[in-house]
């Protein structure tokens, strides 16, 4: 079974973006957990979501993916943005106890030419304050481009983030094909070796979810524009062998192609056709 959804809007609720979901041929989906330029995340409706959960049992939903704001840098050289940041990851993983086992990812942040060792210690400091035991959420660590002052944009930076946040077995990693491919681990032509890299630094274990999306931007460009599915530098072939890696066969993959709900049931089509392990 290939578990694969899209990112959909929460504006008309949980129970329907499930309901969605099924429609464009998912088993998963993607959502901001609040305007993706950040504020106030809207109040819980615990009958909603219950008949979400209970959706998503009835229909062998994989696991969805909540994602953090693009406003949220937890290392910013802006003390008063890094604290909002804490307290919006905070409150996001309180409100996903209601969506227990679900996963949540975030983008590491821009260290704004403080530096990468800065950046990071911001970043760990931060996850040490707002993970607790008793969390039900995998918190995912996104990879990046590399554009501007990006943290997150080798493996290495990854590795170093979660080997000191404190609560590790609460902490994973979304690997985005765009990312990637932008910030020079070349998929297309060596898609075995950037996983045996991937495992030797960070370790497959953590590798929780995958953004799948092609590029409009060459390889090592560090840039960040996703592309539809096949249209891109990345291309149909090379997205078709990353669906069918053994070693990710089980991964569930969100696509953030430039669609609509139409395109992203044309793409989840095509993909299940591709998919080998039916």
């Amino acid at each position: 079974m290939l578990n694969i959804g899209c990112h959909l809007s929460t504006t008309k609720g949980y129970e329907n973006m499930g309901k969605e979901a099924i429609k464009i041929g998912a088993n998963t989906f993607q959502y901001f957990t609040r305007n993706p330029r950040g504020g106030k995340a809207k109040d819980i409706d615990e009958k909603d979501i219950l008949a979400l959960r209970k959706l998503m049992e009835e229909n062998k939903f994989a696991k969805i993916l909540a994602h953090a704001p693009y406003t949220l840098n937890g290392c910013s050289a802006d003390e008063s943005t890094r604290q909002f940041a804490t307290e919006m990851m905070a409150d996001d993983l309180e409100r996903l106890k209601y969506l227990p086992t679900s996963l949540y990812n975030f983008h590491p942040g821009s260290h704004v030419k403080q530096g990468v060792d800065v950046g990071i210690n911001y970043i760990v400091e931060m996850l040490n304050k707002v993970l607790k035991p008793e969390h039900t959420t995998i918190v995912l660590l996104e990879t990046m481009a590399g554009k501007g002052t990006e943290v997150g944009r080798t493996f290495e930076e990854i590795a170093e983030i979660i080997s000191r946040v404190e609560l590790k077995e609460k902490m994973g990693v979304c690997l985005d094909t765009c990312h990637v491919y932008d910030a020079g681990y070349d998929i297309v032509n060596d898609l075995d070796g950037v996983l045996e890299e991937f495992d030797r630094i960070i370790g497959l274990d953590r590798l929780h979810a995958i953004h799948l999306n092609d590029s409009k931007n060459p390889f090592n460009s560090h840039k960040d524009r996703h592309e539809k599915i096949g249209e891109g530098e990345i291309g149909f072939e090379a997205i078709k062998k990353i669906i069918n890696h053994p070693k990710l066969k089980n991964i569930p993959f969100f696509l953030e192609t430039p669609n609509e709900l139409d395109g992203y049931a044309k793409e989840i089509e095509m993909l299940r056709a591709a998919y080998e392990y039916n």
